[in-house]
This record gives C-alpha cells, sequence and structure tokens, in this order.
C-alpha cells in the first residue's frame, strides 16, 4: 500500500508525522475480556484524572486542536476523534465494547491521547494520500452524518476522501469480514522518531496479539 503526504500538509505542519500499520489475514470478532476490562479500567482511570481539569487542558488534545487552527477548521466545531473521546468519558458517558478492532482503536487512541483510524483495506483504491480537504468535499461519517471535509486533514484514495482524524466515512469501515486492514495514527508532531516507533510498534503487537495475521509498520513524516 503506498501512502503519501501531500506537500501542503508538509508546508502548514513542517514536524506533520503519522503511525501507518499494515495487516493482513487477520480475524475481527468480539474483544477478549482482558481488552474489555482494560477498556473500563483505563476510562474510570481517566474520568478520575479529569476530575478538576478541563479536557482541553491536556497538552496532546491541545496540539491536534492547534493543527486543525492551522489548516483552518475551527476545533470547537470540528473536534478531533481523541478529544471527542475524552468528553465522553468526562461526562462518565463510558465507550462500550463495539468488536475486538474498534475496542483497540479506542484504547490505544485514548491512551496516545491521539486521533486513530483504521481502514478494511479491500475497500480503499489505489494510492493514499494524505492532503487537506478540498472546498465542497464531504461524506457520509461513521457519527451518520454528512461531515464537511474543507480544510480538514483527510485520508484519500482514488474514489476520494475516506477517512480524518475528526471522523471517518462510512465507506471503508473495518468489520468483522475484514481480513486485511490500514491503521493509520495520527502522531503528536512534537513526538520524536524514537517514540513514534515505539508506540506505533506496541498497537501493533497487541493488535496482532488479538487479531492474528502478520502486520508492518513504518512512520510518515518528518524524521
Amino acid at each position: 500500500m503506498e501512502i503519501q503526504l501531500s506537500s501542503d500538509i508538509i508546508e502548514q505542519i513542517p514536524d506533520f508525522k503519522l503511525g501507518v500499520i499494515e495487516y493482513r489475514n487477520i480475524t475481527v470478532g468480539d474483544s477478549p475480556q482482558m481488552l474489555k476490562g482494560r477498556l473500563q479500567l483505563f476510562q474510570e482511570s481517566i474520568y478520575f484524572d479529569l476530575e478538576n481539569k478541563q479536557v482541553t487542558d491536556l497538552p496532546s488534545i491541545l496540539e491536534w486542536r492547534n493543527i486543525f487552527k492551522k489548516t483552518g477548521k475551527d476545533p470547537n466545531r470540528y473536534r478531533h476523534s481523541a478529544e471527542s473521546l475524552y468528553r465522553r468519558v468526562k461526562k462518565q458517558n463510558y465507550l462500550t465494547t463495539v468488536q475486538s478492532a474498534i475496542d483497540i482503536n479506542n484504547f490505544f487512541s485514548l491512551q496516545y491521547q491521539v486521533p486513530i483510524g483504521i481502514y478494511d483495506l479491500d475497500l480503499v483504491q489505489g494510492l493514499v494520500e494524505i492532503r487537506i480537504g478540498k472546498d465542497g468535499e464531504e461524506y457520509i461519517g461513521l457519527n451518520g452524518r454528512k461531515n464537511s471535509l474543507e480544510r480538514l486533514i483527510v485520508a484519500a484514495d482514488q474514489e476520494g476522501p475516506f477517512g480524518s482524524p475528526f471522523v471517518d466515512s462510512e465507506r471503508t469501515p473495518v468489520t468483522v469480514n475484514t481480513k486485511d486492514a490500514l491503521q493509520i495514527i495520527y502522531l503528536r508532531p512534537s513526538t520524536d522518531i524514537e517514540n513514534a516507533n515505539r508506540l506505533t510498534e506496541s498497537l501493533m503487537n497487541m493488535f496482532t496479539q488479538i487479531h492474528g495475521g502478520e502486520a508492518s509498520y513504518r512512520i510518515l513524516g518528518c524524521l
């Protein structure tokens, strides 16, 4: 799978970087009790940590809000997905288990405090480009709504955008029928290359521990 960063992102955010993981021959299903338990306990821990804080006090959350500002998208109207998860937890509206791939995505998004997307590779067509959304671009998201992608960072294939650190589209979701998947970690630009590798590899190893299959990862961006 060929993935590239557009020049407009590199120009606006020179230290932008992604963790990219490809999975092959995986088996997606119900989450094991270990993952369900860790997700629940971690959310309870976050809730108590946030008792006397605002979600926007967290450096990772704030850093991604500032990225949205740089590309021209209002982070108060378009909250990145990690911030949305944290706001749910602060209200004790805890995430319930969905299926193993989504649960791991949510767990690591909470742990790393960054947006993470996962997509069915059989539904992604051709070259993937990470770029800024164009005027008039939109898609139906997993939130069930039509979402404007203008000035948002998007992941796009030959058919157009299918993912974003705001919300992913309904075109390429991972389901229990998925065998091959692409995962994109929207790392904090301030993350150094050593930690970028460590975080990405850690997620990959836990994912394959639960789903089997084979996997490889790489870091894209300012190295």
